[in-house]
């Protein structure tokens, strides 16, 4: 059975995060970059749409949440903690994150992406050319890159597809080059 058949079931072709039956897509949690059941959740398109950043956040979609977040699967919980975090000064958001409990893992996991920093603390990743990169982009070699620790050398023109970014540090981001995940200076880069 493939993922998507496996989280159509589990959820009852619903949506995860909001109980739509319409538009249902597969979403993997960043910063995962492998599609399975632990990392992915079946979201609708208005969800989605909130989520990337394609269309503006409206708070009353979200407040299913105070269903959603007491789900049983690891991945749906962590979108709800983002979800609510990115709402939190609502005010509401706020009551939900006082109630709700994640396991070690699980928050250090729905941390990864930020979602709990304030605007001014974000690190914020640019390439080259001084464009905002975001976890999932892909990107293109702007210069032949020399992996440390092998022998192998990424070329310029090398398409990164997916990426993940470190949020520690905003030079440097992850991605796969020949079946390597390797770690790449934003410098060396341009958003495709």
């Amino acid at each position: 059975m493939s993922v998507l058949q496996t989280l159509q079931e589990r959820s009852n072709n619903t949506c995860e995060l909001c109980a739509s039956t319409t538009g249902l897509k597969q979403y993997t949690i960043p910063p995962s970059l492998n599609e399975n059941v632990a990392n992915d959740v079946l979201v609708c398109n208005t969800c989605l749409n909130q989520i990337e950043g394609k269309t503006d956040m409206d708070p009353n979609h979200w407040r299913s949440l105070n269903d959603s977040m007491w789900s049983e699967h690891v991945a749906v919980q962590i979108m709800a903690w983002r979800m609510l975090q990115r709402l939190r000064n609502e005010g509401w958001p706020q009551d939900l994150l006082d109630m709700m409990y994640l396991d070690d893992d699980a928050l250090a996991l729905a941390r990864a992406t930020g979602e709990h920093e304030d605007e001014a603390n974000k690190i914020i990743h640019r390439d080259a050319n001084g464009v905002i990169l975001e976890s999932g982009d892909s990107v293109v070699l702007i210069k032949d890159l020399k992996v440390k620790g092998s022998s192998m050398v990424a070329k310029q023109g090398t398409a990164v597809r997916n990426i993940r970014l470190d949020h520690e540090n905003a030079e440097y981001i992850e991605g796969r080059v020949d079946g390597q995940q390797i770690v790449i200076i934003t410098q060396y880069v341009k958003k495709s």
